[in-house]
């Protein structure tokens, strides 16, 4: 499958897109794809740990995602809901397998997000300690630190995808925030 690119912004018409895959629409996938596609590669490699397994797992995310597009409900964004469909892609294609979190810097490029109260968080620490850090927490924190650093999903996005209520998504990102400033502040 080709590198995704980062097309067109996402927006209310993704739910449209759904729409046109629910009636056979191939471009539609395309688009959609287009549009999400990198993001999601990122995340599924951070999961897999190897490029060919993620390109496998996007792939079925995409099939299942074609499959579903009639059962789309809009209770969540498109992304959202197409991260959620790679997450449990990626535990059915691993199942067996222990996830591991990936070193963040052998992600592809990721759009910038403007900083947030995160940024505090990890001030003065240069991006190789910080994934060196990330590759020691758990693989749990690591995941949810990942969706809100890397992929900028605010807190119902991630309760969405890991299929949570938002309270445990705010304990988990705190916890985990924690764990990763313990794990810089050792190494200094």
């Amino acid at each position: 499958m080709a590198q995704p690119t980062s097309g067109g912004a996402p927006g209310a018409d993704d739910a449209g897109l759904i729409a046109d895959m629910a009636r056979g629409d191939g471009a539609a996938l395309a688009t959609l794809y287009d549009r999400h596609g990198q993001g999601l590669f990122g995340y599924l490699l951070r999961l897999a740990g190897d490029r060919g397994t993620a390109e496998e797992i996007l792939q079925d995310t995409l099939l299942a995602a074609w499959r579903s597009a009639g059962e789309f409900a809009g209770r969540s964004a498109v992304r959202t809901w197409l991260f959620g469909i790679g997450r449990r892609q990626a535990h059915n294609r691993l199942r067996g397998k222990r996830l591991e979190w990936v070193n963040l810097a052998e992600a592809p490029e990721v759009a910038a997000t403007a900083p947030g109260p995160e940024a505090a968080t990890l001030a003065g620490a240069e991006q190789a300690e910080i994934a060196a850090a990330m590759e020691r927490i758990s693989p749990l924190h690591a995941e949810v630190l990942g969706l809100v650093f890397v992929e900028g999903m605010a807190y119902a996005e991630i309760g969405t995808v890991l299929d949570i209520p938002v309270g445990t998504v705010k304990s988990r990102v705190s916890h985990a925030k924690t764990a990763l400033a313990a794990e810089l502040k050792e190494r200094q």
